[in-house]
């Protein structure tokens, strides 16, 4: 949505690509630093990754592309001279037409390779010290095609090819999976009869569904074209509502006829209609709150988390707060801070390792953090890529 609300501020069409470069070449420069493997944080008390073993994909690296892919398409596509023009019903669509032509494309190519492409049998050495297989080279059976499974996707098979096995995710979600283990949908003790794939390497923000992504990017950048374009509050719902609410349906039936089901590995064409869909509303319901209630006060710390996202992210979500914490321990490295506060004022005061640890990240790093961006606010501090 902000793509939109900035590049509208850079009419000089050479100087806004600039700054979408630039500011991809930062997103990846920090998703590898944090997510390559060099950063052990929060856990362990140690840095650095074997070149060999780079892990090429992440979570900003998956934003870095959808938003160089869907910026330079708005430089691209935009006309300045109907930037300020107020829209209503259809216009914007026909406004941007290019983009959801391009959309399009993007959807029948992700489709047409999910669904097309033959997946043959595969191996893997097992990298996991922990595995009672580390180093055993295993096959896992595939000779399949439009299979949507965990080992015989086409989305596995294209970043096997091209990333390589060793720069892919070593502990994926499907390590959850009920084949692998007992206690699923929780991670677990490997079952005896658990297949091969269960201990293999999968890319979730790969090159094929990050592809797919930039569709999220996309019905994104029309929300932010809504409103740029609509002056009305009254508009500005019905629009974001209606293509919620549209999107919503479209997801859910797909999942539910089983035709494309829900799957974030995949980033399959009806996680994003639900997403999308999911985001629109929940965005609505926020802006009448707080554009139109003027609740501004009671979402504010939302809105600092959103001014300091970046160091939000870094400190809390990839645990570098938590981690530089850890390195201060006392006697042995379970006994820090972190661990001490996790365990004794969330766990055992409600006697629920879950509910303890759920609280913990509500309390201690979300609120936390909240805060501190507040602070940060409030003397003018913020992180900016």
């Amino acid at each position: 949505m902000a793509i939109p609300l900035s590049l509208k501020r850079i009419p000089d069409r050479g100087r806004a690509v600039r700054r979408v470069v630039i500011r991809t070449l930062k997103l990846l420069f920090w998703g590898i630093l944090l997510q390559g493997g060099y950063s052990h944080a929060p856990d362990k008390l140690t840095y650095g990754v074997d070149m060999k073993h780079v892990r090429w994909g992440g979570i900003l690296q998956r934003i870095a592309l959808a938003y160089l892919v869907v910026a330079v398409l708005e430089i691209v596509t935009k006309d300045a001279k109907i930037q300020d023009r107020s829209s209503s019903g259809f216009s914007i669509f026909r406004m941007y037409f290019s983009q959801w032509i391009v959309a399009c494309c993007i959807l029948v190519i992700y489709l047409s390779l999910v669904y097309g492409i033959y997946v043959p049998d595969w191996e893997f050495r097992v990298q996991n010290t922990d595995s009672t297989n580390y180093g055993k080279v295993l096959t896992v059976v595939c000779g399949t095609r439009g299979n949507l499974s965990p080992p015989c996707n086409a989305v596995g098979y294209i970043d096997r090819k091209i990333l390589g096995i060793n720069h892919m995710y070593q502990r994926p979600a499907w390590r959850r999976h009920r084949a692998c283990t007992d206690d699923s949908p929780h991670e677990g003790p490997f079952r005896s009869d658990a297949p091969a794939w269960c201990v293999a390497p999968f890319e979730p923000e790969g090159i094929l569904s990050s592809f797919s992504a930039v569709l999220s990017t996309i019905i994104g950048v029309h929300y932010g074209h809504v409103l740029v374009h609509m002056k009305s509050h009254t508009d500005r719902l019905k629009q974001w509502v209606t293509m919620g609410i549209t999107l919503l349906v479209i997801g859910i039936i797909l999942h539910f006829s089983h035709a494309i089901p829900l799957n974030k590995q995949l980033y399959t064409f009806s996680y994003i209609c639900v997403t999308a869909g999911a985001a629109g509303v929940v965005f609505s319901i926020l802006y009448f709150l707080v554009d139109i209630l003027n609740l501004h006060y009671v979402f504010a710390p939302l809105r600092w988390i959103g001014m300091n996202a970046m160091l939000v992210y870094v400190m809390a979500a990839e645990g570098i707060f938590e981690g530089f914490l850890n390195g201060w321990y006392y006697e042995g490295t379970n006994n820090t801070l972190v661990y001490w506060v996790r365990k004794h004022v969330f766990v055992k005061v409600w006697h629920s390792t879950r509910v303890g640890i759920l609280l913990y990240v509500l309390f201690a790093q979300i609120l936390f953090w909240a805060l501190v961006s507040g602070i940060l606010h409030r003397a003018g501090i913020y992180w900016k890529l």
